[in-house]
């Protein structure tokens, strides 16, 4: 049996005015297994925010059920989910200092202080707080205010951890650091989290799976590489990363490739998900850095519309028998760049390939 389990899970407002009725969150399934990352990815208002909500009891839905370790907690308060939620502006309390907002919990539960100080000693050291114990929330980071709400949340050792948006507060730089450090947290603890965020990248990051949601409802659920590699529609394509969107026309299916022409040229691409017959038009999910441009040899021939110098790599708009392509050159080898209206060839990495059916 799944750890948790959401089934049909369906929540409902009334539109702005009282007029209409909006549904948030639409026959939502996911299935989250002990002491895995599940992150909720998607735009404002897609319904990952209010999916949390309805997780951790502060929304009850309108249809479908919430399981948690075999039990149906539709019902149930949140104090009495045996969960733990950080929010997006760390709601930590101005007049407490480190120590005294990590154990506010447990002094609720009325634990002893013994217990206590050695619950919260342990959390200060895994969040690596330790000798922050007398500070005041002013006196702190964003970073360490971060861990000080992360901490306050591990400490009541909940079955599951529950994140809003936890670093959107955060500058670029201690974002990176605090994927690193939340994401060594969740697995030296092994416990089950869920979390919101509008970023790909940090969904990336932290994530065993990610479910991407779209205006209410799962467009597809997979681990970072499925979702980015193998994505099952054109939104989910879109949305993580980049992409360039190119028709095609299927020529025939081999046991493990797909004959596909694209412009005029016929190319080898893996076999997607979804079956597909010769004749049918197709379209193409293809990376910028899955387009090689070079000075001779290619499958077609492009002109440079503008390039770009990141350090890390080279960014390039070409057009292609009159579409521009989006190319990201990532090769260190490569030190030539080419200006605006040089006449490059442009390879497609066949493997890398993903046929979608055209709209």
């Amino acid at each position: 049996m799944s750890f948790l389990l959401l089934e049909n899970l369906t929540k409902e407002f009334v539109g702005r005015g009282g007029e209409g009725i909006v549904r948030a969150v639409d026959q939502a399934n996911i299935r989250i297994e002990k002491g895995e990352f599940v992150t909720l990815l998607g735009p404002s208002g897609c319904g990952k925010t209010t999916t949390l909500r309805l997780i951790a009891g502060f929304e009850f839905p309108t249809e479908g059920r919430i399981v948690l370790d075999g039990d149906v907690i539709n019902e149930q308060p949140p104090n009495q989910r045996d969960m733990a939620m950080v929010f997006q502006s760390y709601a930590i309390f101005p007049h407490l200092n480190v120590f005294e907002n990590i154990a506010y919990g447990l002094k609720i539960q009325r634990l002893g202080k013994s217990v206590i100080q050695d619950k919260v000693r342990r959390v200060l050291e895994l969040t690596e707080l330790s000798g922050l114990e007398n500070r005041a929330p002013n006196a702190l980071s964003g970073g360490q205010q971060q861990r000080v709400a992360l901490a306050r949340a591990l400490v009541m050792e909940p079955k599951v951890l529950l994140m809003d948006e936890p670093l959107s507060n955060l500058d670029a730089k201690l974002r990176e650091v605090m994927r690193t450090e939340i994401r060594r947290i969740q697995q030296s603890l092994g416990i089950t989290s869920v979390y919101v965020t509008h970023d790909q990248l940090e969904a990336m990051t932290l994530s065993d799976r990610i479910v991407v949601m779209n205006q209410g409802r799962i467009e597809q659920i997979g681990s970072p590489s499925e979702i980015y590699r193998r994505p099952h529609t054109a939104f989910v394509a879109d949305f993580i990363g980049r992409t360039n969107f190119v028709a095609g026309k299927v020529r025939g299916v081999e046991p493990d490739s797909v004959a596909v022409e694209v412009f005029g040229q016929t190319l080898a691409a893996p076999l997607p998900d979804d079956p597909v017959s010769a004749g049918q038009p197709v379209r193409l999910v293809l990376r910028p850095e899955a387009i090689q441009v070079r000075d001779q040899g290619g499958q077609y021939q492009g002109t440079v519309r503008w390039s770009s110098y990141h350090g890390n790599a080279v960014e390039y708009e070409v057009d292609v028998a009159g579409q521009s392509l989006v190319v990201i050159n990532t090769d260190p080898r490569h030190t030539t760049i080419y200006p605006a209206g040089q006449q490059v060839a442009v390879n497609f990495l066949e493997d890398c390939l993903y046929i979608l059916p055209a709209e």
